[in-house]
């Protein structure tokens, strides 16, 4: 198995321990995976009624990462339900879209998928913190009602450790139309028929989410691909990804009304990028074509 390694290290008002977070950067940046552990309290952050002050450590995976003008990383958890512990699942079916940036600020947006009906419009919420959970800062909360309501926050975790795992391989890189700026097809296609694992960076992915700001900026998303598939004669190589989720590019990245959206993305590496769009407040699927820069990861 690859190491892991801890690249930075905040104490719980987010100042620096160890590490940098240029170290996180560069390591993202190369392709790397990304994990945080944080370190809480039962009753300070599970159950505030509770008894139990035993310490727990959580270890959570970020599927989705993000660099944003080459100096500011974002990772996403993109495979999360709810948990409730430590008995089972939260009590609605829904995307746990955990976004945690690299200074410890957090934010979550939850689309649910049982199908209740909405009842409330999109726009700005509330600030309610949770009742009794004193380490939790409210920053803005959007869509509450709604089916896919968001909230940007800071837990006042007792640790945050920041992990990469540094051992994919950059083989390709192309234009928005499939021109070769580095590396060779030959390289992806040899390293994917022996059983490698293939990881994309999609430059520019979220250009089109506005939010309530219309900036965009320049901006890199990292996801690993499940089916790949090589055109012999045609010479074109293309991938399905596992689930992407999108949130509008900046420092530090929040979601907002609007700013956010996921699905999947079939890639090629003519540039040709299809997007699986779910809209999060009604769960309407839709196709939308693309051509990015991309960069060809192998494990």
């Amino acid at each position: 198995m690859p190491p892991w390694t801890c690249v930075l290290e905040l104490d719980t008002n987010r100042r620096l321990l160890s590490g940098s977070e240029g170290q996180l950067v560069q390591a993202i940046r190369n392709g790397a995976d990304l994990r945080i552990c944080t370190e809480f309290l039962h009753n300070e952050h599970i159950d505030v009624t509770s008894e139990n002050a035993e310490r727990i450590r959580e270890v959570a995976a970020f599927g989705v990462t993000c660099v944003v003008e080459d100096r500011w990383v974002a990772g996403i958890m993109s495979l999360r339900q709810p948990i409730e512990l430590p008995e089972g699942f939260g009590p609605r079916p829904s995307m746990s879209f955990f976004l945690y940036n690299q200074n410890g600020e957090q934010a979550i947006a939850r689309p649910y998928l049982d199908g209740t009906p909405a009842s409330g419009s999109p726009g700005r919420s509330p600030d309610h913190s949770p009742e009794g959970m004193h380490k939790y800062e409210v920053l803005d909360s959007w869509d509450g009602g709604t089916n896919a309501p968001s909230q940007n926050f800071i837990y006042d975790f007792d640790v945050y450790r920041y992990s990469v795992s540094d051992s994919w391989r950059e083989v390709l890189t192309h234009e928005e139309h499939g021109r070769v700026a580095s590396g060779s097809l030959k390289d992806l296609v040899d390293a994917f028929s022996s059983g490698c694992a293939v990881k994309i960076a999609v430059r520019g992915l979220c250009s089109d989410i506005q939010g309530e700001e219309e900036t965009t900026l320049e901006h890199e998303v990292f996801v690993e691909t499940g089916s790949g598939y090589y055109y012999t004669e045609q010479k074109l190589f293309m991938v399905g990804t596992h689930p992407v989720i999108r949130v509008k590019a900046d420092i530090p990245m929040r979601y907002s009304t609007g700013g956010w959206d996921f699905g999947w993305l079939m890639v090629r590496t003519d540039g040709r990028v299809v997007y699986r769009r779910c809209d999060p407040y009604t769960l309407k699927f839709t196709d939308r074509v693309y051509h990015h820069p991309v960069r060809w990861f192998v494990r």
